[in-house]
């Protein structure tokens, strides 16, 4: 990423405010241009936030540790995310929800702030549409559509897989915030307890 160029970015007239990185994915992946790109959104003024991609393949507790061993969040940072898209066909619903939230628990449990869940429409449908799910903060992939058809409260929509951005080679996923940059900056974390 070229991050002087990516600074001035505008989609449709409007400042690129927030940009929200892969950090790991699993019990042991680390997304290996992390790090950097995680220092460098801060340094460019960009408010920053980093996802876990849940995998069906390992325990959430140890996906859970895993992130909270590699990403270190601040002040004035996004709350994690957790981006959950598959579920085990041979996991009862009941089961995979809870292995969500043991993940949502035990990382609101270090940061004192409830983590967004990143999941597509029909997902959110089938799996998550679950009252202790009621709390967390939504954002949402729902692709080539002129607005958000979820009817749930949601804070972020990402609308295409396919922007185009200066400084970044290859398309990158385009996100709105659901509120002002006033609210945006509200949702960051206010204070992390060492």
């Amino acid at each position: 990423i070229d991050w002087e160029a990516l600074r001035n970015a505008m989609i449709q007239k409007a400042p690129v405010r927030f940009v929200i990185i892969k950090a790991t994915e699993g019990a042991s992946m680390i997304d290996e241009n992390f790090a950097d790109n995680f220092y460098q959104a801060r340094e460019y003024g960009f408010i920053r936030g980093a996802y876990h991609f849940y995998s069906t393949k390992s325990p959430a507790r140890q996906q859970a540790y895993h992130f909270l061993d590699k990403v270190k969040l601040e002040e004035g940072d996004l709350p994690p995310v957790l981006d959950v898209e598959h579920k085990n066909p041979e996991q009862s619903t009941a089961d995979f929800q809870q292995d969500v939230l043991l993940w949502l628990h035990i990382v609101e449990d270090r940061y004192h702030v409830k983590p967004i869940i990143y999941t597509y429409y029909k997902f959110k449908e089938k799996y998550l549409s679950d009252k202790r799910f009621d709390g967390y903060p939504y954002w949402i992939a729902h692709y080539y559509v002129d607005k958000m058809e979820y009817k749930g409260e949601w804070k972020f929509w990402q609308h295409t897989d396919a922007g185009r951005l200066p400084g970044i080679k290859g398309y990158v996923d385009f996100n709105i915030y659901n509120g002002s940059y006033y609210d945006l900056k509200q949702l960051t974390i206010q204070s992390v307890a060492e």
